[in-house]
């Protein structure tokens, strides 16, 4: 993790190296992330900054996978991280919000529903690793809105 700083970004800090469920580790590091930046940004220029967050996780995330010799090793946990950051942006800071968000984005992170799974195989590197989460990311946001309309 410490050979290269991109493996210490990619891998979330550490939250990849968790022996159980990195993935689910490094999305819960989003709650707490968005909550520090809350403090200083708006929810607008958090999203503006998960932007930027994901163009650098193309990076990281391809020299990890290249380096590692595997592409998309559990260990890579920063798209998760940013994608749920992004979620974030659009949800009420409850706790309800948080949690249905978190449920629904983990399930469909590793369920992989179409097109999901279809984009996981087929797009390799970075761009591929961090693309799957972003349409999980959707999804969640998806059916979040579809229950507030029903609800």
């Amino acid at each position: 993790m410490l050979a290269h700083p991109a493996h210490f970004v990619a891998m979330g800090f550490g939250t990849g190296l968790s022996p159980v469920g990195p993935g689910t580790v490094g999305t819960l590091l989003a709650i707490p992330l968005y909550a520090v930046l809350l403090d200083r940004f708006t929810p607008l220029e958090v999203l503006a900054l998960c932007v930027l967050l994901f163009s650098i996780g193309v990076w990281v995330c391809d020299r990890t996978n290249r380096d590692l010799g595997v592409d998309d090793h559990g260990s890579i946990t920063w798209d998760e991280i940013v994608a749920f950051l992004a979620v974030l942006t659009f949800i009420p800071a409850s706790l309800n919000w948080q949690a249905s968000a978190f449920v629904l984005f983990r399930l469909f992170d590793i369920m992989k529903p179409p097109p999901i799974r279809r984009i996981d195989t087929r797009v390799k590197g970075g761009i591929g690793t961090m693309l799957d989460d972003l349409l999980a990311a959707f999804y969640t946001l998806l059916v979040l809105a579809i229950f507030k309309i029903v609800l």
